[in-house]
């Protein structure tokens, strides 16, 4: 662990066990329940976990957007419409590359981009 850096990331599912299954699916990550209302996942590039709550993480509230990165844009849309994700923008270029924006199982809002 480095001092003053990012260390770990804490959101909001309001379906647990839906998202769980979606980041696994779609993302090959980990989790370790603590207790029935929260998930440590790992495997994601940053350690972090899932408490249950009755609201989503949007941008649009005021909430960070997580960025995650792939090396295959168009696949990794597939993947995580085809396991239950919601697509919010489709494929859309900015500068450095190229991205989307969907919402898990419990609405909160992810981008994915690739160079």
């Amino acid at each position: 662990m480095q001092s003053n850096h990012i260390n770990y990331v804490e959101l909001p599912a309001q379906h647990l066990e839906a998202s769980k299954t979606f980041f696994e699916k779609v993302f090959d990550w980990v989790f370790e329940d603590f207790g029935p209302d929260y998930s440590a996942f790992s495997n994601s590039g940053l350690d972090g976990g899932f408490f249950r709550a009755e609201f989503a993480s949007r941008p649009q509230s005021g909430a960070a957007l997580v960025v995650l990165y792939s090396n295959d844009l168009a696949q990794t849309l597939a993947r995580v419409e085809s396991h239950g994700g919601t697509i919010e923008q489709p494929i859309f270029e900015f500068p450095g590359g190229r991205r989307f924006h969907f919402l898990d199982p419990s609405g909160n809002e992810w981008a994915v981009w690739s160079k």
